[in-house]
This record gives structure tokens, C-alpha cells and sequence, in this order.
């Protein structure tokens, strides 16, 4: 089989997965990129929970495509979430989302890194602007930002950060009738109870 044959396949296999991940994602609201315990795509993909690298796994080609037509889906939201990995959250429950990277509670902002706080003042003035790095993730992690994965005219994955309102705007999310934080909070904590949250539990 040719490279270009085998390409095809495995687009043509990730569409039909990325279908099977939309299903479980729709029904339960969360689903990891990858992670070999909790519920997640390339779990979904390869049949059975993979621990190391997804890229070096058989299927890592048809995962590679899952993933790309899952994160160009109109009703995903991809964001660092659970244990500050890749997850992606169903558009049912983006006003909790939205609710908890809103609140501007302590855990989001406690010792921040200065470089951190002027990373966050250049973005909140700007609504968006290129960035990655260590201190692009910490505050994705703490969904103070979201960050958008792109390529760029060269060809390179580069990373886009961009304020919440300016994200909603992009979505067609409202956020003039959220949930309070503590309730957005336990409705997320409530479908994975035994997930690493990014806030303190109580």
C-alpha cells in the first residue's frame, strides 16, 4: 500500500471514529485527548487504553485525523481542563465552562508568575495574540486564557491565546446568564469524580 493510500485510509477511519468520539461526547460532556484512565479519544480509537506516546501507537495516523476533525467540530471546545491536559468539552456544557474561567477565583490567580500576569495583561487588552511556551500553558491551565492550536503560513503549529469574551464572541456563546462557579464547578466534578480538577476540591 502506497503512503498516499495509507493516508486516505486512515482519514477516512479517523472521520469514522471522530463520529464514534462525538457520540460518547455528546452523551457524557467530557472527553480527554488522551489518557489511559479516564475516558478519552485515543482510548476510544484504539480499542483499548493507550499509556505511552499515542503517536507511536499502530493506529497513531487514523488518532491523528479523529482528533483534527473532533477539534474542528462546531459543538467542541478543546481547552486544558482536567489535570491541565487536552480536553474537550461538549457545547452543552460551555455556559459551566465559561462560568468557572470567568469567576477570577484565587486558585486561578495565586501566585502567579509576574511574566504570567503580563502575558495575561497583554492578551486581556489585545482579546488575542500568538504565544506559546510554559507560561502560555500555565495560564490555559488555569483557564485564565484559551488557546487555539493553528498552522501557520509556514507550515509550523503555532498557538493562539485569546480571552474568554473573545472566545464567546467567536462561539456565539452568551455569557449574560451563566451558572454561579460552584455550580458549574460540581456539575463538571459530578461526571468524573475521580478527575484532578485545576481548583481546590471541598
Amino acid at each position: 500500500m502506497t503512503a498516499e493510500l495509507e493516508s486516505a485510509v486512515a482519514q477516512k477511519e479517523g472521520s469514522t471514529s471522530a463520529k464514534a468520539c462525538l457520540i460518547h461526547l455528546a452523551r457524557h460532556g467530557l472527553l480527554m485527548k488522551a489518557d489511559a484512565h479516564l475516558p478519552s479519544v485515543t482510548t476510544i480509537v484504539a480499542g483499548e487504553p493507550v499509556k505511552a506516546s499515542w503517536w507511536s501507537h499502530p493506529l497513531a495516523h487514523t488518532i491523528f485525523f479523529a482528533l483534527r476533525d473532533l477539534e474542528e467540530h462546531k459543538d467542541v471546545l478543546l481547552l486544558k481542563l482536567v489535570a491541565g491536559k487536552d480536553t474537550f468539552v461538549h457545547r452543552r456544557l460551555w455556559p459551566e465552562t465559561a462560568a468557572i474561567a470567568l469567576a477570577e477565583e484565587p486558585w486561578q490567580t495565586r501566585r502567579l508568575p509576574p511574566e504570567a500576569q503580563a502575558l495575561l495583561d497583554r492578551v486581556s487588552a489585545a482579546g488575542t495574540l500568538e504565544s506559546e511556551g510554559p507560561i502560555a500553558r500555565l495560564l490555559e491551565s488555569r483557564l485564565l486564557v484559551h488557546g487555539i492550536q493553528f498552522h501557520s503560513h509556514e507550515g509550523h503549529h503555532r498557538k493562539r491565546l485569546e480571552t474568554w469574551q473573545h472566545w464567546a464572541a467567536r462561539a456565539s456563546q452568551p455569557l449574560d446568564d451563566l451558572p454561579p462557579a460552584i455550580e458549574a464547578k460540581r456539575t463538571l466534578q459530578e461526571i468524573w469524580p475521580s478527575a484532578r480538577w485545576p481548583w481546590p476540591k471541598r
